[in-house]
């Protein structure tokens, strides 16, 4: 299914109602529908940007939705709520579509400004024609929507040699005990059955990390996601038990499938291994008990995760960070096991999901750079590693801190029967740094973590 996204920019004056003159305003907006736009039908996107007003706004996350109807309403219908000096306001407004005055119609919007169901100002934005129109146009895309049960389908074909991961990560809000769920398929490279197996973890804020393992078992070839005994993986729902470990979890995805290696990388088999996470922020509700301890979640924030491909890079490393406010970062950098390739400095895939838009705009970016010119940067090691790397108007600094008391050491096989450890933690902390270039670097963002990182650092 094809959705559609774009951005627009419109220019403005609004007359506060207590004001006797007129404001500038700026609306710099980014639109994103779940199918694609037919002009004869009624179509709702969701709307997110920076709403400015002279002296008065600046807020940079603007949200709301746009009804685009042109011709079944003949319409084109914006509702934007956004912060100007503390007060919440919402501005309502619509372009009435006529072909009597098609491009006047089109492009003048006006609109009255609320706060709470008061009225509280008007005013009137009209789209530049001269300096807007080309990037406009430039700005639609129509990207693939999967749905959560087909990112959630098991990918095996039957080839040996193959692994496929399917992992959750949380951090209960009320405890602030991290939970790890990780379930796995291993097709030996020999050609032997295929085996199911995992294992569960909780991380609690003070106290000793504890874990247990399910499986192996033979895998069954379910249709829908994970199946191994008592556990088992679908869209929307998490449950199985282990030892004393018990849990029953719904999910509910907060946003869009984030692809962190490129999206053909994961359609088309072609690299070693390919990671993606079909919401790249969700929520958990439910129970989680182990011991004698009962966990019950209410909005527990995480994700789930998918990897496919021959097993475990020769090193990597691995971050999830919940940065709050819809932002999150996901990153993986490694070294391959091919030969040749693992003399090679790891290759970083990166993404920050920040005010709405992803950054680097495409997956590829932060690993192969310009030619090779321009690569992020990884720095191994434990119990703190680091990730930088710019692009032409941003960089970035990640760095990661697993202390050895919150981190579980496991010991596992890959396909070809070789020994791989992780050492994870999901109560780790982190620090990150976003700047843009004005002139000279001035910080845009920053981050810090505590204990609610989920991280990973592993080798073969």
């Amino acid at each position: 299914m094809r959705a559609t996204e774009f951005t627009e920019t419109m220019l403005g004056t609004v007359r506060l109602d207590a004001e006797p003159r007129e404001r500038r305003l700026r609306l710099d907006l980014r639109a994103d529908a779940d199918t694609v736009l037919r002009p004869h039908r009624t179509t709702m996107a969701r709307l997110t940007g920076r709403a400015r007003i002279a002296g008065l706004a600046d807020d940079t996350g603007a949200k709301g939705e746009l009804e685009v109807s042109p011709l079944a309403r003949r319409r084109i219908r914006y509702r934007l709520t956004f912060t100007a000096d503390g007060r919440v306001l919402t501005l309502d407004g619509w372009k009435s579509v006529t072909p009597r005055r098609p491009v006047a119609s089109m492009t003048v919007l006006p609109f009255t400004l609320y706060e709470g169901d008061t009225r509280v100002g008007a005013g009137v934005l009209r789209f530049p024609l001269l300096t807007g129109l080309l990037p406009f146009l430039l700005s639609f895309r129509f990207p693939r929507r999967d749905t959560q049960a087909e990112l959630l389908a098991p990918r095996w074909n039957g080839a040996p040699g193959r692994t496929e991961v399917w992992y959750t990560t949380l951090t209960d809000p009320a405890t602030g005990t991290g939970i790890w769920l990780h379930h796995e398929l291993t097709a030996p490279a020999d050609g032997s059955e295929p085996t199911a197996h995992g294992w569960v973890a909780a991380f609690p804020r003070e106290g000793e990390v504890r874990h247990a393992r399910f499986g192996p078992v033979p895998w069954t070839r379910p249709e829908h996601g994970f199946t191994s005994d008592d556990v088992t993986v679908t869209a929307g729902q998490l449950t199985g038990s282990a030892d004393d470990f018990h849990w029953k979890l719904t999910e509910r995805p907060q946003d869009p499938p984030l692809f962190t290696f490129p999206r053909w990388a994961w359609r088309r088999p072609l690299l070693p291994a390919a990671q993606m996470l079909p919401a790249a922020r969700a929520a958990y509700d439910g129970e989680f008990a182990y011991g004698d301890r009962t966990l019950t979640l209410q909005g527990a924030p995480g994700a789930s995760a998918r990897i496919y491909g021959h097993g475990n890079a020769q090193r990597w490393t691995w971050l999830h960070a919940d940065l709050g406010d819809g932002d999150v970062l996901e990153v993986v950098a490694a070294v391959s096991t091919r030969p040749g390739l693992r003399r090679l400095p790891p290759l970083v895939f990166l993404r920050l999901r920040h005010r709405g838009r992803t950054w680097p705009r495409r997956a590829e970016r932060s690993a192969v750079g310009w030619l090779g010119i321009g690569r992020f940067r990884a720095g191994f090691g434990l119990p703190r590693w680091t990730v930088t790397g710019r692009t032409v108007l941003r960089r970035i600094r990640v760095e990661v801190d697993q202390p050895a008391e919150r981190t579980l050491v496991l010991e596992y096989r890959d396909p070809d029967g070789a020994r791989a450890v992780c050492r994870n933690s999901e109560t780790a902390d982190a620090r990150v740094v976003l700047e843009r270039w004005w002139g000279r670097w001035r910080p845009e963002a920053s981050w810090v973590l505590d204990r609610t990182a989920h991280a990973e650092a592993g080798d073969r």
